[in-house]
C-alpha cells in the first residue's frame, strides 16, 4: 500500500468525524478544493469554510470513504486516483450514497510530508459539466 492511500484514508476519518483542523492540515497552503462543479476553494482558509458549509449542507452525516485508490507517483508529485463511496441522509432521513471517480494531486512539503494540493472529488465528470 502506497504511503499515501493511508494519508488519504485518514483525511476521510477526519471529515467523518467532523475534525476541521486535521481535514485542513492535510492541505498545502495555497491548495484548490472542487466544491461543486464551477465553485472552488483556494488555500486553507477557503478550504476550512467550504467544509464547514459541507457539513452543514449534509446536516451533519455526511459519511466519505475511498474504496480504491491509484497512485502515480512522479518525484515530488503525486496523481491519486479514487472511487469515492459517499453517504448522507436527505432532509427525510433516507440515505443517499453517491459514487465518484475523484482525482487527487499531492505534493511533497519541505518536511516531506505529503499534502494535498488539489482535491478534486468529481475527478473528469466537470468535463460534462
Amino acid at each position: 500500500m502506497h504511503e499515501l492511500e493511508s494519508i488519504i484514508h485518514a483525511a476521510d476519518q477526519a471529515i467523518n468525524r467532523e475534525d476541521l483542523d486535521a481535514v485542513v492540515d492535510f492541505y498545502t497552503e495555497d491548495a484548490t478544493l472542487v466544491v461543486q462543479p464551477g465553485v472552488n476553494a483556494t488555500g486553507k482558509a477557503q478550504i476550512r469554510k467550504a467544509f464547514t458549509a459541507i457539513v452543514e449542507h449534509f446536516n451533519h452525516t455526511l459519511h466519505v470513504r475511498q474504496d480504491k485508490l491509484i497512485v502515480l507517483e512522479g518525484g515530488p508529485t503525486a496523481l491519486v486516483l479514487g472511487q469515492a463511496d459517499i453517504r448522507f441522509r436527505d432532509a427525510a432521513g433516507l440515505e443517499v450514497r453517491v459514487e465518484r471517480e475523484a482525482t487527487y494531486v499531492f505534493t511533497r512539503d519541505p518536511q516531506g510530508a505529503w499534502r494535498c494540493a488539489v482535491d478534486n472529488s468529481y475527478g473528469t465528470s466537470l468535463l460534462r459539466s
